[in-house]
């Protein structure tokens, strides 16, 4: 694919993208909407999508098992190092370190890798098991780190507030959709068709909703290069560079992974920083601002480097 066809088909993801950012710009649609407009696709339209899409998908050849060990493996291997150099910086709280893992490694799935991946390859399916992956295990390593790094028995023992939030982190409605379509394809139920229509009708607005909430975020939030600290600029060249070439050299030199799923794995692995720092910053008194600079500059450098990662590799 050359940088022409590349660009070509991220016209639709500019669009619904720049939208958002002209009209929070110029105050036609307020920032603050972009909350609503993300929690229908949260919480509605992506679960939607995921839901109808697993439940219709060939789970043998969805879960291929070198290919998530071999991502599963590069973001074991990502962690540590960040977590090294978080450490070697003089951070001694488990939240401050949670806080850079996630910041390094977790990728945003629902706002920007499902509608990146509809539009520039038809489907969103190889980004079921990593999200499953993401959720209910990288997930659950940050929050027993945030939790054993929270101060004051104010919600009970460390061992109840675990559990509490790992709880609360599987029953989201992305992985709840994604759980049921999985169990429900297994089984061999059969869902009515008015059912998978509906799903599917509203599953297709999760795209171009998604990337205009983004949009509306960011360009209410704004861009402050010149106080972009080197720790900043580390997490996102870690991030944005980083990872993914980690994601090539594990899965294709030492898992084996080759044609389209190394394409899935390295393009899922370059998405940007989720928007769930910010919630987990906010939530652990940890590092808000760092969670969310990192958020919004990884989301804009992604941005621009997704031409270069769809002609990498597509050759």
């Amino acid at each position: 694919m050359g940088g022409a066809a590349a660009l070509e088909k991220l016209v639709p993801v500019l669009l619904a993208f720049g939208g958002g950012v002209l009209l929070a710009r110029r105050k036609i649609v307020p920032a603050e909407a972009s909350k609503a407009f993300s929690d229908y696709a949260f919480l509605f339209a992506v679960p939607c999508y995921l839901f109808g899409n697993i439940y219709a998908s060939d789970l043998a050849a969805l879960f291929d098992r070198r290919a998530i060990g071999g991502y599963a493996a590069t973001a074991a291997l990502a962690s540590a190092v960040v977590a090294a150099a978080a450490v070697a910086r003089g951070r001694r709280d488990p939240r401050e370190v949670a806080l850079r893992v996630m910041a390094g490694v977790q990728v945003n799935t629902a706002y920007f890798a499902v509608p990146v991946f509809i539009t520039v390859f038809g489907t969103a399916a190889p980004i079921f098991p990593i999200l499953l992956f993401q959720v209910c295990v990288l997930s659950l390593v940050v929050i027993a780190l945030m939790e054993l790094g929270r101060a004051g028995p104010a919600e009970g023992g460390p061992g109840r507030r675990l559990s509490r939030a790992a709880g609360a982190s599987l029953a989201t409605p992305l992985v709840l959709a994604c759980n049921a379509g999985i169990l429900l394809n297994l089984l061999s139920v059969r869902v009515p068709a008015v059912v998978l229509d509906g799903a599917a009708f509203v599953g297709d607005s999760a795209s171009p909703v998604a990337l205009f909430a983004l949009g509306l975020h960011l360009g209410g939030a704004g861009l402050h290069l010149r106080g972009t600290t080197r720790e900043e600029l580390a997490l996102i060249a870690f991030k944005c560079l980083v990872f993914p070439l980690s994601a090539w050299a594990v899965c294709g030199l030492l898992f084996g992974v080759r044609g389209d799923w190394l394409a899935y794995l390295v393009l899922i692995a370059a998405m940007p920083t989720p928007q769930n720092l910010f919630i987990f910053a906010q939530r652990y008194d940890v590092g808000v601002g760092l969670a969310a600079s990192v958020v919004i500059k990884t989301s804009l450098v992604s941005l621009v480097l997704l031409p270069f990662w769809l002609q990498t590799v597509a050759s």
